[in-house]
């Protein structure tokens, strides 16, 4: 039985790592689809600054320089710079042979650029006679690179052409039918388990960018990111929850409905799992409603933030995608209401619920022993008495981790600790000398495969986790 759940936790952190890959080759490039996002919003013909000229910029930038972005950052991830530079050259071999935008192809083709330079100056290594080292490496990305462009341009091109067709004749098909709102049924569960970017950046983005290229606008943004259920659910833990979770609710709603970051409602789904119902209903309630107002954002809004939303809406959509949010708020906040209501735990032991729902996740997450208190991490310790570099993780190493880096830091200078370096980083980013590196529970997994030997803290809640002041405790009487 142990097996079972092992090579199922097992699978889940690789599916896990796989998102965390696709979003870490988008999530450096958001600016450059935000700036595209604005520049279609103002200046095509429907767009709120109409401008003929101005609208040159929208195709060969969304057709060009995005995937090329893509490829380039997959490449690196991979290969470093002379990875990133092979990845770009076999992209646009596929940019030039294909007639949508190639997004998906430049996430395949650069991080495969990435891999064939990494294996070749591997290859090459230590074979180079003296003074031929600037030759050999030129020529090695010059002939593979044009290799791997007349590859891409020739075959792979029309492959992931015809794969996006069909993906998109089936997406198609589920808005004409009018079931598109039943992708929540996979979104939220997929969100709460940290297995959202796999859906988000590998179909809904790219389908996006795709549509909103044709009509302007697309509503695949909005069918995994609406802040509102989230907001709903957390408004109703904030009324109607109690002690620990109706005290942090409020918090976590500025963070999630403000900043975007929707890890803050996780906790909370898996305290009560029956919220998830609340969380399904909600976001099919928003999608629906903006399906009937046809609406649609220019952009992925990454954070998924309300202002992210109000930013990203074209003319004429306004009052759709604010509906959106309402309706998937509403619906939200009601469903959880109910549940809420109809729990009868004592509140003493509703109290420690967010502190159990580590035993929860443990059973799901978890492969090996799990360090379930901070107590125990720095046992694991017992000779360090200086602690030099703590590092948060996260997924994109922007949301969450960022949030509770600065959080701990500004907890070590009220403690009059100022030596301690607190950074944030994705999960595969983390620099191998770090004392202690904190994460969400859900990623613990995924960071123990990364990191086997580095002390891993978990956390369930970024606003108010007890393990939050006891690891500050225990850097500052490190230094006394």
């Amino acid at each position: 039985m142990s097996e079972k759940k092992t090579e199922k936790t097992s699978i889940r952190a690789k599916v896990q790592a796989f998102g965390g890959f696709l979003s870490n080759m988008v999530m450096p490039n958001i600016g450059a689809f935000i700036a595209w996002g604005i520049a279609t919003a103002l200046f095509i013909p429907t767009g709120w600054l109409p401008n003929e000229t101005l609208n040159e910029l929208v195709d060969p930038t969304i057709t060009y320089l995005l995937p090329l972005l893509l490829a380039y950052t997959g490449g690196r991830m991979i290969g470093g710079d002379r990875g990133a530079v092979l990845g770009a050259i076999g992209t646009i071999g596929i940019i030039i042979g294909a007639d949508i935008p190639m997004f998906l192809g430049a996430m395949i083709i650069g991080p495969l650029g990435g891999w064939l330079m990494k294996k070749t100056d591997k290859l090459l290594e230590n074979r180079i006679p003296a003074g031929f080292e600037m030759v050999v490496n030129n020529f090695s990305i010059g002939i593979i690179g044009f290799l791997l462009m007349v590859l891409s341009y020739t075959i792979v091109g029309p492959i992931i052409e015809g794969l996006n067709t069909l993906v998109t004749n089936a997406v198609e098909a589920l808005v004409a039918t009018g079931f598109l709102p039943l992708l929540s049924l996979i979104n939220e569960p997929a969100k709460v388990l940290f297995l959202n970017n796999v859906i988000d950046q590998g179909i809904y983005y790219p389908l996006g960018m795709q549509q909103t290229l044709e009509v302007g606008k697309s509503i695949y943004f909005m069918v995994a990111s609406n802040p509102g259920p989230g907001l709903g659910l957390l408004l109703a833990f904030t009324f109607f929850g109690k002690k620990t979770a109706k005290r942090t609710a409020p918090g976590a709603i500025i963070i999630h409905f403000l900043g975007g970051i929707h890890e803050m409602y996780f906790p909370y789904v898996l305290m009560k799992p029956l919220t998830i119902i609340s969380m399904i209903a909600g976001g099919m309630a928003g999608t629906a409603t903006f399906q009937i107002f046809n609406s649609g954002l220019v952009a992925g809004p990454s954070p998924g933030s309300i202002l992210a939303y109000l930013v990203l809406t074209p003319r004429g959509n306004f009052f759709g995608v604010i509906l959106g949010v309402l309706v998937g708020a509403a619906v939200s906040f009601i469903v959880t209401m109910f549940i809420l209501k109809a729990d009868k735990t004592p509140d003493d032991d509703n109290d420690e619920e967010l502190e159990t729902n580590i035993e929860k996740t443990k059973q799901m997450k978890s492969e090996g022993k799990n360090i379930s208190n901070i107590k125990e991490s720095m046992n694991l310790e017992q000779n360090k008495t200086k602690y030099e570099k703590i590092s948060f993780a996260c997924d994109a190493g922007m949301g969450s981790s960022a949030m509770g880096a600065t959080t701990f830091k500004r907890k070590l200078q009220k403690l009059g600790v100022e030596d301690v370096e607190v950074k944030n980083y994705r999960i595969e980013d983390v620099p191998e000398d770090s004392d202690i590196i904190v994460v969400h529970k859900d990623l613990e997994d995924r960071t123990k495969r990364k990191y086997p030997n580095t002390t891993i803290i978990t956390l369930t809640n970024y606003l108010q986790d007890p393990k939050i002041d006891e690891l500050a405790d225990e850097v500052l009487q490190s230094k006394s």
